[in-house]
């Protein structure tokens, strides 16, 4: 499963996820919010795609159109509402054990700068943590937990045959147009990957 397919399983999964949606020329974005625009090709590498984060509709929608330009032919662009992370990380699961990572703020802190505040391994009855155990909360494990069980379900011949799913998320706040957050602290999804 590549990142352009990811975006439709994702939407699929039951997971609480990023309302995204296909941009085109015709798109209309308001101007009430920030927007993050991401780029899916059909085949071929797919990490570290061009993307823009946490820009007004003018901006992103002329960022958009230069991606759109260039990748219509050869995958697609999405786009949603930018929200702010508290924290961030990735959940890798497979059959013999659950990983979580997770850092600070914005998942690219741990994907982009290397950084991670805790990994939690949970394997049979054990929980190995390596990192600050008091990073997240549990409410916020087991709020992961419930979700890890969700994809078990609906991805379990993959996780039978050997595959992990890789899956994206962070704990955030919707934001106005000025950045600051609006709202309760959410947990969300943006990816979603087998490997």
């Amino acid at each position: 499963m590549n990142k352009l397919m990811g975006f439709f399983e994702l939407k699929d999964s039951g997971l609480p996820s990023v309302p995204w949606k296909i941009f085109d020329e015709r798109v209309k974005m308001s101007k009430d919010y920030l927007w993050t625009v991401r780029t899916a090709v059909d085949k071929g590498e797919d990490t570290n795609l061009p993307r823009i984060v946490g820009e007004n509709s003018d901006e992103a929608y002329l960022g958009a159109m230069r991606l759109y330009e260039y990748y219509k032919n050869i995958g697609m662009i999405v786009y949603y509402p930018y929200f702010i992370a508290d924290k961030s990380g990735v959940l890798d699961v497979n059959n013999e054990r659950i990983i979580i990572e997770a850092v600070e703020k914005d998942l690219w802190n741990f994907v982009t700068n290397g950084n991670k505040n805790v990994t939690i391994i949970l394997e049979k009855d054990k929980k190995i943590y390596d990192g600050d155990t008091r990073f997240l909360s549990d409410d916020e494990i087991d709020l992961l937990i419930k979700n890890v069980n969700i994809i078990k379900h609906k991805y379990r011949d993959s996780i039978s045959e050997g595959y992990s799913i890789i899956a994206e998320w962070s704990f955030a706040y919707n934001t106005d147009i000025n950045k600051e957050p609006i709202g309760d602290k959410y947990l969300v999804f943006y990816e979603l990957r087998s490997i």
